[in-house]
């Protein structure tokens, strides 16, 4: 590994700038101002348990836009315990387009995590002592409405806690676009209700400096580096199937201040990270992306079918944002398998590239980035929001509902219609829904349409200022499966 200090002088920050994690790892102060760089997104088809590869493409093209020349840092999400211990394994990428220092970034990293964990849990504690010293706010214990939470999967907890991830004041902490917005969101977000149904802000009960004080150092973007050498961000880490599932507005925009291209990832597929990128990240970056690469795996069309490639194309059209699709190779795939999807997309007018960053890192990339910087940025680009952030709620997520994910009818729960109709909020809407299929149903492959989603619960985020919908069976604290991951820890 490069010293933390020569990877920050490819971005011209200077040692003023950073502060020191050891020799590999470091917290930017961002001062900067941003440029006209190109943000460039990856997204991919919906995944299989195998995984696709989205971010190893991200970081692999990120190495391959240096490696022709230009200057170009990849900005992701931080990986969460849950995951890393869970199902997923490590979020570090994957063979040769890889950052490092892996350990300590699927681990405790810079401590991020565990001061969201902590700040989250303090204002729930704030809530109970209120309640036990004479409950002075009139609160009604039984209209409690924020969760405690932690970075594990912990089947047990699944009543009382929300895995980090999942939790408002991660999307707080992403969405914030400065120290100032920070304090003012956590003091906005909904606590509970008073006995007459009045709500309780954190600002309220006076832990929101507090809160503030936890994530102040945290709130700096991280930087590491590829296994080449090359500058990444790596701050924030909200999932994409129960949150938005993007990296945060201080990392895209210190690297929008420092770079001439920043490769960027939404989690999951389209249906998912892409729609909540475009639709509730854009509107707190107050910029859209320029590019969208879309990632698919041969393994995958052959488990989901070519049509579920064909959903995501749909998808990423609707923004009006130029496009390719790229092959995330595999030593197995065969020929044939890898010309029938270049066939199939060439056949709906979309470029298809391969790309081989897993095994060859930068050089596995080069054409990818060469075609993006030549001829992708050049396309015309007339970038449209999937609604109007005025719109009635119901019809905003309406709009996601028959446009995004194709249903043809939308099913409330009767605690979900009566919240709906006591929402007077101008929030984007953030979908949780399984990350399995393009519907709401995980067995549900391919591209389904014409069929009704279950909205089982609706909850307003003041301090992120969202509201979030929780479709069919989604949960907010995930388990363990039968073989966890950290069997494989040694």
């Amino acid at each position: 590994m490069n010293n933390i200090k020569e990877v920050a002088s490819k971005l011209n920050l200077v040692e003023d700038a950073l502060e020191l994690y050891g020799n590999y790892m470091a917290k930017v102060i961002n001062n900067f101002v941003e440029k006209d760089s190109k943000l460039i997104l990856v997204t991919a088809m919906t995944p299989t348990k195998h995984g696709e590869g989205k971010t190893t493409v991200c970081i692999g093209l990120d190495d391959g836009l240096c490696k022709i020349g230009k200057k170009s840092v990849a900005v992701l999400r931080e990986p969460s315990m849950g995951p890393v211990f869970g199902m997923k394994g490590g979020a570090t990428g994957g063979g040769k387009a890889r950052i490092i220092p892996e350990d300590d970034i699927n681990l405790h990293f810079t401590g991020d995590f565990h001061a969201i964990t902590s700040a989250n849990n303090l204002l729930a504690a704030a809530i109970d002592n209120s309640i036990y010293w004479d409950n002075k706010l009139n609160i009604d214990p039984e209209k409690i409405v924020f969760k405690r939470c932690l970075d594990v999967n912990d089947r047990s907890l699944r009543d009382k806690f929300d895995i980090t991830a999942a939790s408002e004041v991660m999307a707080i902490f992403c969405l914030a676009n400065s120290l100032e917005d920070l304090k003012e969101r956590l003091g906005n977000i909904t606590a509970c209700y008073t006995h007459d149904n009045k709500p309780i802000y954190a600002r309220d009960l006076g832990v929101d400096g507090a809160m503030f004080k936890l994530l102040e150092q945290a709130y700096k973007p991280n930087l590491v580096q590829t296994l080449e050498g090359n500058p990444v961000l790596v701050h924030g880490g909200p999932f994409a199937n129960i949150a938005h599932g993007c990296s945060s507005i201080a990392s895209l925009r210190l690297g929008l201040s420092t770079s001439d291209y920043v490769v960027t990832e939404a989690g999951f597929g389209s249906d998912l990270g892409l729609e909540k990128f475009m639709n509730i990240t854009s509107r707190s970056l107050e910029r859209h992306a320029d590019y969208v690469v879309l990632t698919v795996t041969v393994r995958a069309i052959k488990e989901l079918g070519m049509d579920n490639l064909l959903g995501h194309i749909d998808n990423i059209k609707q923004y009006n944002l130029p496009f390719c699709v790229t092959i995330n190779h595999f030593i197995e795939d065969n020929e044939e398998d890898i010309n029938n999807i270049i066939n199939y997309c060439n056949s709906l007018g979309v470029k298809c590239i391969i790309n081989d960053a897993y095994n060859k890192g930068s050089e596995g990339c080069i054409d990818l980035a060469n075609y993006i910087v030549t001829e992708g940025l050049t396309k015309e680009s007339n970038f449209n929001y999937l609604y109007d952030i005025n719109l009635p709620v119901k019809d905003k997520f309406e709009i996601i509902a028959k446009n995004t994910y194709h249903a043809s009818s939308i099913e409330y729960s009767n605690e979900a219609l009566e919240k709906l109709n006591n929402i007077n909020y101008n929030y984007p809407i953030c979908v949780a829904k399984t990350q399995y299929s393009i519907s709401d149903d995980k067995d549900i492959a391919g591209y389904p349409k014409d069929y009704t989603i279950h909205v089982k619960d609706i909850k307003v985020q003041t301090g992120s200022k969202m509201i979030i919908f929780y479709l069919n069976k989604i949960i907010t604290m995930p388990g363990l499966p039968e073989v966890p991951n950290f069997i494989n820890i040694k």
